[in-house]
């Protein structure tokens, strides 16, 4: 298992990390399988979507901060933090990808983004290889 970090920049940020998991395969030896990346967070998920257009990620976020307000009259959680909570419930906390010759197998334009719901922070992502 390797353990990588990753910094965000806005209370709801979405960063790639497309690359640093290509590069955690071809460090790896391992030819073909499939990779976890697991987001150890409440607050944080891990999701594919398309990295081509970074106008994607504006919408996905406007939209999470629409579906989802901050604050509601019903929240009880003492943090102030309950919508984070919610969206990493939504978005959830790992994905699997195929991969064969150490080579993620995404589609076209799809990218793995790490899904910030409370930061700015310094994010941990888990990567485990999955041999076939």
């Amino acid at each position: 298992m390797k353990t990588i970090e990753v910094r965000t920049d806005a209370r709801i940020d979405m960063v790639e990390i497309t690359r640093e998991v290509q590069a955690y395969l071809g460090e790896s030896g391992v030819e073909q399988g499939a990779v976890l990346v697991y987001i150890p967070h409440t607050t944080a998920g891990v999701t594919i979507n398309e990295n081509a257009d970074p106008t994607v990620e504006h919408d996905l976020q406007e939209d999470f901060q629409r579906l989802v307000p901050r604050t509601q009259p019903y929240y009880r959680h003492r943090e102030g933090n309950s919508a984070s909570h919610m969206l990493s419930s939504m978005i959830h906390s790992s994905v699997t990808i195929p991969f064969e010759g150490r080579s993620l197998a995404l589609g076209t334009w799809q990218g793995i983004f790490l899904c910030d719901f409370d930061g700015p922070r310094t994010r941990k992502v888990h990567l485990q290889i999955l041999p076939a």
